[in-house]
């Protein structure tokens, strides 16, 4: 029996506050993988989106977007793409990212823990720089678009300087950073259209884009879900392909009011254990700031 599977499940208040003191140990241990959603930045003074509907609102107020469009990010990036050519898409990203995100204490906590591997679904740097100000062996590998690159690659790893490496250097990293969707640093790597998605969707049930090393990280750790959503059937795919073949007990830091259905059921199929803690107060548990 794994030290995950004696942590019984809980939902709200007081015991949800104890079972996550008890994913903070095992999180310092390594046998939990943090996968970090957009909703961490909130927690630092930041200019950047935090959210897809933002990202979304964005691009609406610098291109004028065909009702289907509005409202959501890969969309709208999609009909930029069209009409006005990809670069415009990296160009209006790296603008919307230009404001660096501060690291917040959980960025820093992971930083220092020597954690085997870290997913980070937002475009923001703040886990980069974390780890950059830290003493951590590490380097980072991020999904690319196949756009227009004349490669048959799905993702690109570069070291703690920020320079492209062959992937073997990633078997010597102490940690490994994730940027499924790519992000603003080191190169401004953006997954965001739906044309960037369509072959990755095709492929990923097989798990072709996913890289060989996080597949060997993950095997037999657990999850932790933070400041994730889960409303859009994009980021669900994600979430269950990054985890799939791995431990068998996952944890999700929400918020209930902000659930929607879509998103209890697929905590309900993927055996998703809810944290009913709010953001700011887990990030303190999570860290041992807080009791």
């Amino acid at each position: 029996m794994t030290a995950l599977a004696t942590i019984p499940p809980a939902s709200e208040g007081l015991e949800a506050e104890r079972l996550l003191a008890d994913l903070a140990r095992l999180l310092r241990s390594g046998a939990l993988v943090p996968y970090l959603g957009p909703a961490l930045a909130r927690l630092s003074p930041v200019a950047a989106p935090t959210t897809h509907e933002a990202l979304a609102d964005f691009f609406a107020a610098k291109v004028a977007l065909p009702r289907r469009a509005k409202g959501n990010a890969w969309a709208a990036a999609q009909h930029i793409e069209s009409t006005r050519h990809r670069s415009t898409v990296s160009a209006l990203m790296a603008e919307a990212f230009r404001s660096p995100v501060a690291p917040t204490a959980l960025h820093h906590h992971l930083a220092a823990s020597g954690a085997p591997l870290i997913v980070d679904t937002w475009y923001d740097g703040a886990m980069r720089a974390a780890l950059a100000a830290s003493t951590a062996n590490w380097g980072e590998v991020q999904g690319i678009t196949r756009a227009g690159i004349g490669e048959d690659r799905w993702y690109r790893f570069y070291d703690a300087g920020g320079r492209e490496t062959a992937r073997d250097a990633a078997e010597t990293w102490e940690t490994v950073l994730y940027k499924p969707h790519g992000g603003v640093d080191p190169v401004r790597n953006f997954l965001i259209s739906d044309a960037d998605y369509v072959e990755v969707l095709t492929e990923i049930d097989i798990q072709t884009p996913i890289p060989d090393i996080v597949k060997e990280r993950r095997r037999g750790r657990g999850f932790l879900f933070v400041g994730c959503r889960f409303h859009d059937q994009l980021l669900r795919t994600y979430a269950r392909q990054v985890s799939k073949r791995s431990g068998d007990r996952h944890y999700v830091v929400v918020e209930p009011a902000d659930l929607t259905r879509n998103e209890v059921k697929f905590f309900a199929a993927q055996g998703l254990t809810p944290v009913a803690v709010p953001l700011a107060r887990a990030v303190g548990i999570l860290c041992g700031a807080v009791g």
